[in-house]
């Protein structure tokens, strides 16, 4: 541990705000963590993120934990060129950490070495990540470079000018063989990490096509129109056909979130507009 010598600049002040104007290269959240785990001490003690420094207190630090490299992971590449890299994103992997904290190996960290963006964009543990798939669901994801490619992509998914087709196998059959499911999505507040339909919900469009069933399960395409967090799973549930293996909403126990990225179509830097694909797993054949 290093110990921090108090000055009166430090007396009076928040134990967080010494530490975030000391050590700028840590993010706030981490240096919290860091002191509710007992990494950050006074006086030998853990104390909250909130004390305030006293003229006799001792703070020791130990950074350790945040200076630790991230675990190594190795992720299919679909695509690469100078501004994008496309990847098949394994069922399991986050896309980004919520946190320096965190050193698991996520997409992020897997592309860190592709970027050549600005050393300050870089340092971010979003860098590169212009959209997400939940750590449950496999797929296709594409991913920026550096900064100009990012602005570049993520307009494109906040304007909805990208095609996104994904793969579901769920329980029981579909009312009809395609349609358009259109039901707005609001946070459940009975569970705040999930997602409900309601009525005072952001509006949600999912397109359907049913590509095979026996009855038991249906496999089915889905586009969404919208990009609302768990919109497949929440309006696949509303229907009373939750996706296979979806925990969060009561879909039928199994190995995995029965739920893949197939498709991404979207605008290339300089224009070309591409279809990137990565293919079904090979389990969703075993229902069928």
């Amino acid at each position: 541990m290093n110990k921090i010598e108090i000055t009166e600049i430090e007396v009076g002040e928040r134990l967080d705000k010494t530490l975030a104007r000391l050590f700028p290269e840590y993010s706030r959240s981490a240096l919290e963590k860091l002191i509710e785990t007992g990494s950050i001490t006074v006086n030998d003690k853990i104390v909250k993120t909130k004390y305030v420094i006293k003229p006799a207190d001792s703070i020791a630090t130990d950074f350790s934990e945040l200076d630790k490299d991230p675990d190594h992971i190795e992720l299919p590449i679909v695509y690469e060129d100078e501004n994008v890299l496309v990847i098949n994103k394994p069922l399991g992997v986050l896309a980004h950490s919520k946190g320096t904290f965190n050193k698991e190996g996520t997409v992020a960290t897997f592309i860190h070495p592709h970027l050549n963006g600005s050393d300050e964009w870089k340092s971010t543990n979003r860098a590169g990540i212009v959209h997400r798939l939940d750590r449950a669901t496999s797929g296709i994801m594409i991913c920026a470079k550096n900064e100009e490619t990012s602005s570049f992509l993520q307009k494109q998914f906040s304007t909805r000018n990208v095609k996104k087709t994904y793969l579901a196998v769920i329980a029981g059959e579909m009312p009809e063989p395609n349609g358009i499911i259109d039901v707005p999505i609001e946070r459940n507040p009975k569970k705040p990490a999930t997602f409900r339909a309601g009525v005072n919900g952001k509006t949600a469009q999912t397109e359907f096509t049913v590509v095979q069933t026996n009855g038991l399960h249906s496999l089915i395409e889905l586009k969404p129109r919208t990009g609302r967090t768990h919109q497949l799973r929440v309006h696949l549930d509303y229907l009373k056909h939750p996706i296979v293996g979806d925990e969060f909403y009561e879909g039928e126990p199994a190995e995995r979130l029965m739920l893949h990225a197939l498709e991404l179509e979207i605008t290339l830097p300089g224009g070309k507009r591409s279809t990137f694909k990565a293919p079904k797993p090979e389990i969703f054949n075993s229902y069928f």
